[in-house]
């Protein structure tokens, strides 16, 4: 059960037009930001930092930005967000084959070089204590121009707000995340514990 319920999608105006950014990305307004908006102020300030974190401004693209929360979801042990982010990978045009193998990424070739250096770096920023490294970084900055990393760092950072969000909430999955999550993560071990009664 959820610590605090979140309230209908039509409770804030200002909210409601903001979050209609979920539509594309999810198919839905999440739990998340329905419970956010019981300070409305939260919720827009929430909304516009993730607009601007996934918006693509050259390589990363929206399924890539999409695996890396993921990574940083999975990391932190949040299966709300994990059902989310292989969702809204999904939707952005992630293959069954690819999400099948996320956790596998180091040995898949279904992912480039890039792709790797980018998601050993978004386990390793994750991770408490923050595991960066000299190698990491090097091996981040050999694929990756400045601006592409603040890009990958920044979906590293709105998840870490997520993750603890979402578990200390124990905020309720969607009926399409939770589809999505029972397909594609049960291989990874995926349940929605806490997140669906």
């Amino acid at each position: 059960m959820a610590l605090v319920e979140p309230l209908p999608p039509d409770h804030d105006d200002a909210v409601a037009e903001l979050a209609k950014f979920f539509n594309e990305t999810l198919g839905f307004c999440p739990n998340s930001v329905l419970t956010m908006q019981r300070r409305p102020a939260i919720a827009k300030a929430f909304i516009n930092l993730n607009k601007a974190v996934m918006e693509n401004h050259g390589r990363v693209t929206a399924e890539q930005k999409r695996l890396v929360g993921y990574i940083t979801s999975a990391v932190a042990g949040c299966r709300y967000c994990q059902a989310h982010t292989i969702l809204a990978a999904h939707r952005y045009g992630g293959s069954d084959e690819r999400l099948a193998e996320i956790w596998n990424f180091r040995a898949s070739k279904r992912y480039t070089d890039a792709e790797k250096a980018a998601f050993e770096f978004a386990l390793a920023a994750a991770s408490i204590p923050n595991a960066v490294d000299a190698e990491i970084a090097d091996n981040l900055h050999a694929h990756w121009s400045d601006d592409e990393i603040v890009e990958i760092l920044g979906v590293v950072s709105l998840f870490g707000y997520l993750n603890r969000w979402n578990d200390s909430m124990a905020t309720t999955i969607e009926d399409g995340a939770f589809d999505a999550a029972s397909r594609h993560l049960q291989g990874a071990g995926w349940e929605a514990g806490k997140h669906r009664v």
